[in-house]
């Protein structure tokens, strides 16, 4: 009697632990971060996010954490690659009005961005309204203001040892109305001014605040011209 052969044993295969994810970590944050400045912390669901970032629920807590963290971690992100945009400008050489000019042109494509409208800054617009009852997230809002009011008054600083400005001038306080500047073109674009109107209201604040140096330089070589 001939017996059958077996068949091969197969060959074991390692198990697999779960379900490979099926979404990228950076992407998911980026569509959790555009929602979250569109909506705001309270508007935005858990099913909103799950839509926006292709992922389930347990695969979104498994990732980020509750919604709060989420909420944290893409303000985060906010604050990052704002700070990145910027340093640049912060960073070189140049004239202070051109250094202002630039920075405010900045600011003003990251608050008119934006596939269904202005989004105006996360920090003025969203933010803030959290910091009220939550301390993370007021110490943050509070860090990013003092972040940028150093900013600028490292500018004004050296602008002013330069020359650029009248002894009189004070790096804080300018630095403070150039900060305060920021946060009126953000509140402004997330309602939709236009930019043409939002470009007049910054160079109204840069006149203001170094304009007063140049017309009295100017002033003084017309009176030191011969014949006058």
């Amino acid at each position: 009697m001939v017996q059958k052969s077996k068949p091969p044993a197969a060959a074991s295969q390692p198990k697999r632990r779960g379900r490979p994810r099926a979404y990228e970590p950076d992407v998911a944050l980026g569509k959790a971060l555009d929602l979250f400045r569109r909506q705001g912390f309270a508007a935005t669901s858990l099913d909103d996010l799950s839509e926006a970032t292709g992922m389930n629920r347990p695969s979104l807590y498994g990732a980020f954490g509750d919604k709060r963290e989420l909420y944290i971690k893409s303000y985060q992100r906010y604050r990052e690659e704002a700070r990145a945009s910027m340093a640049a400008i912060f960073r070189e050489e140049m004239p202070l009005r051109q250094r202002l000019e630039r920075i405010f042109a900045s600011a003003l494509n990251i608050y008119l961005s934006g596939e269904t409208g202005p989004r105006g800054c996360f920090t003025v617009v969203t933010a803030a309204s959290e910091a009220v009852s939550d301390p993370e997230i007021r110490a943050m809002v509070l860090d990013g203001l003092t972040e940028l009011d150093k900013a600028f008054a490292n500018c004004f600083r050296r602008a002013k040892e330069k020359g650029e400005l009248p002894e009189s001038a004070d790096p804080v306080v300018l630095a403070q109305i150039a900060s305060a500047t920021v946060h009126s073109i953000a509140v402004r674009s997330r309602a939709r001014v236009p930019r043409k109107e939002l470009e007049a209201i910054v160079k109204g604040a840069i006149d203001m605040m170094v304009g007063a140096k140049a017309q009295a330089a100017v002033a003084g070589k017309r009176s030191a011209a011969p014949g006058q």
